[in-house]
């Protein structure tokens, strides 16, 4: 072996060991588990989808104890959850610039199983965009795709940088293949609104929707290159929806001045700060366009 790939070697054996001291395995079965990062002291941060439930967690920490953690809360659009543990002392993770991390940089994911320890996946940065919607509607800036095998033991764990940094959480939820990184700042703003008010507040319309294809000759009424929208399927009685007017069949095509193409689109419109708001609300009934104002309410929990 060249003198340059054992220096590799040793050196990423080096940032998995680094990485590993903020890593902590997750599990609330008899077997099984996920990662988890000690994101401050007394605070974890694991993948929303792999937390099976809200109580009895309990987590590996990185000395081999194990030490009961309370769910703070979830937020299912980014995928993250956070816990509370005042065992979790361990240090806090060193969080790298997510924003400057380009295609073709080496990734690491370290995270940890509850009886072996320490686990690791090396793998290349394959897409990097300022800015992308997950389908939940969650704003992901920067969107990192990550070429790798994420076992399920490393889903929650910490994506690492060229420098040892940490930027962000992995999980395979927001990709078709390999794995996406959440990035840091992201990570911070959830794990701020759940350690304050323990979910996430957003915006609700109170409609169900479905993706539908424009006709042609709707299209060039309405002036518009884009082929789909989104067609009204359910409508909640006396929700923010019916009260404006809005019937089953209605087709949503703009939303706050932005142009509906997919359901994201509408979930994009609904962050916390949309509560409240009357938003104009372009959308096609019989053929003929027509326009309204919607006052978004606050997604109750639990709600469609």
């Amino acid at each position: 072996m060249s003198a340059e790939l054992i220096a590799l070697s040793n050196a990423l054996a080096q940032a998995t060991e680094y990485a590993a001291a903020s890593t902590v395995a997750v599990h609330t079965e008899a077997r099984g588990s996920s990662s988890g990062v000690v994101w401050r002291s007394g605070v974890i941060v694991t993948a929303e989808h792999a937390l099976r439930r809200d109580e009895d967690i309990q987590v590996t920490l990185p000395d081999g104890r194990v030490a009961a953690a309370t769910l703070a809360g979830r937020d299912a659009s980014t995928d993250l959850a956070v816990l509370k543990c005042q065992e979790a002392t361990s240090p806090v993770a060193e969080t790298g610039d997510a924003a400057s991390i380009k295609p073709g940089n080496l990734a690491l994911v370290v995270g940890r199983t509850r009886a072996s320890g320490p686990v690791a996946a090396l793998g290349v940065v394959s897409l990097v965009v300022p800015e992308r919607r997950a389908w939940t509607g969650a704003a992901l800036a920067p969107y990192i795709r990550l070429d790798l095998g994420l076992q399920p033991t490393a889903v929650g764990g910490a994506v690492i940088d060229a420098h040892g940094r940490v930027i962000g959480i992995a999980t395979p939820r927001f990709a078709r293949f390999g794995a996406i990184a959440v990035p840091a700042p992201t990570v911070n703003g959830v794990v701020d609104v759940l350690l304050q008010k323990g979910r996430i507040p957003r915006g609700y319309l109170g409609v169900g929707l479905q993706p539908v294809r424009l006709p042609d000759a709707l299209r060039r009424t309405l002036q518009r290159d884009d082929k789909t929208a989104a067609i009204v399927l359910e409508v909640e009685p006396e929700g923010p929806a019916h009260k404006a007017g809005i019937v089953i069949g209605d087709i949503f095509v703009a939303l706050a001045g932005h142009a509906v193409n997919r359901l994201e689109d509408v979930h994009g419109q609904l962050g916390a700060d949309s509560i409240g708001k009357s938003l104009p609300i372009k959308f096609v009934r019989g053929g003929a366009p027509q326009e309204t104002n919607i006052v978004v309410a606050e997604r109750s929990h639990g709600a469609e």
